[in-house]
């Protein structure tokens, strides 16, 4: 491209273009600047200072002086929120969802603030009224989402089951897993007032809800051999196995019983060692050996637990034979095996745990909601060496 002399003109040209409009946005900057309180600056500095207190105080000054400043309204609001000072953002918010002059958008995000806002007080009734009142607009995944977390904290299981239907509709994403849990809890507490027939309704329907779901299958299997009806009891109980191997531990010490109350022990032992060498478990381990002391003797005791331990080396595992040992030992090395057993026996206590893979708590039982975070299935039915964790 060759050089013209009309190009000279052109420099001038946008120079003095760019030197208007920044001449233009500096004169509207001081212009709005003009217009904002002292108190707004004020706050700024206490702000940049980190004196959080008097920063609130001087802001409070310009929603005084300048009632249209709804974003610091919201601000403010959140901020006492999260400080603690629930009544003061309460008054913030609801002053937001009054006013006559807010539009329609605004005055849906500050019934949104101000529901939270309840919540965080543990005014439960009035966050769930106003949580209802989001039905329609874009918060209402956000107040579904809410809803269900007040509704798990009242136990009012059969609003939770619908939330979690509203949640399905509206996102598209399945919460079956969770509907399935609601109805579970629903059973437990029928079976708790001896209402049989309306835990197995909520029972099956916890199964079309999550088919994979083992706590609704290990309930189903519980009512069937408690009405005596073991074959059924075993049939579902082995359908685990499909559902999620990983939990056969927990019904394990159930299908011996019911091997037992239907006269057949012999094929439930041999059931539960199959099922020991295709899918490695303390728990499934632990029954085993009881068992096949009682029937076989300590020695075939001591050999299942050494050759598990040689495919699944765990301290545990090493507890678990050296009480075998201990079954077959009556010699003066007997004390020795002792002292090595609670040596390693108190080393391990902590390992026998079951540990929430959400927020780590660790419990010697096996919980299906966390009590701590308050997830579901949140607990692998592995102990925590067994998982790998650290402890």
């Amino acid at each position: 491209m060759e050089f013209e002399p009309w190009m000279l003109l052109v420099f001038p040209l946008f120079f003095g273009m760019g030197w208007l409009a920044a001449r233009i946005d500096i004169k509207e900057l001081l212009t709005e600047s003009s217009a904002l309180p002292r108190s707004y600056f004020q706050g700024l500095n206490y702000l940049l200072n980190e004196q959080q207190d008097q920063a609130i105080e001087a802001f409070i000054e310009v929603v005084k002086v300048d009632p249209q400043t709804v974003e610091l309204h919201f601000a403010l609001g959140s901020l006492f929120r999260r400080r603690g000072e629930v009544d003061r953002a309460i008054r913030m918010h609801l002053n937001l969802v009054e006013r006559a002059d807010l539009d329609e958008e605004k005055k849906q995000q500050a019934l949104f603030e101000l529901a939270q806002d309840y919540l965080k007080a543990g005014i439960l009734d009035r966050a769930e009224a106003a949580f209802h009142e989001l039905h329609g607009t874009s918060y209402e995944k956000q107040a579904l989402d809410f809803l269900l977390e007040i509704y798990q904290k009242e136990q009012d299981w059969l609003k939770a089951i619908n939330i979690s239907q509203q949640l399905t509709a509206l996102t598209g994403i399945s919460h079956g897993q969770e509907a399935a849990f609601f109805f579970c809890e629903l059973a437990a507490k029928e079976l708790s007032q001896k209402q049989t027939d309306a835990a197995v309704v909520h029972l099956e329907q916890a199964m079309t809800a999550n088919p994979r779901g083992v706590r609704a299958s290990i309930m189903q299997g519980d009512i069937e051999l408690e009405a005596g009806h073991a074959p059924r009891a075993i049939a579902i109980w082995k359908q685990i196995e499909q559902q999620d191997a990983q939990y056969l531990p927990l019904v394990a010490e159930r299908l011996l019983n019911a091997y037992r109350q239907s006269g057949d022990e012999t094929i439930g032992v041999a059931l539960l060692q199959t099922y020991l060498q295709q899918y490695p478990s303390l728990d499934l381990m632990n029954v085993l050996f009881g068992v096949v002391v009682q029937r076989d003797g300590a020695e075939a005791a001591y050999l299942m637990v050494r050759n598990e331990l040689k495919r699944n080396p765990t301290l545990l595992g090493l507890d678990k034979l050296l009480e075998a040992q201990l079954l077959e030992t009556t010699n003066e090395r007997r004390a020795d095996i002792e002292l090595v057993k609670n040596l390693i026996h108190n080393r391990t206590r902590g390992l026998a745990m079951y540990r929430c893979k959400h927020c780590g708590f660790k419990a010697r039982q096996f919980y299906w909601h966390c009590p701590a975070c308050h997830s579901w299935e949140s607990y692998s039915p592995k102990r925590s060496e067994e998982n790998g964790l650290t402890v």
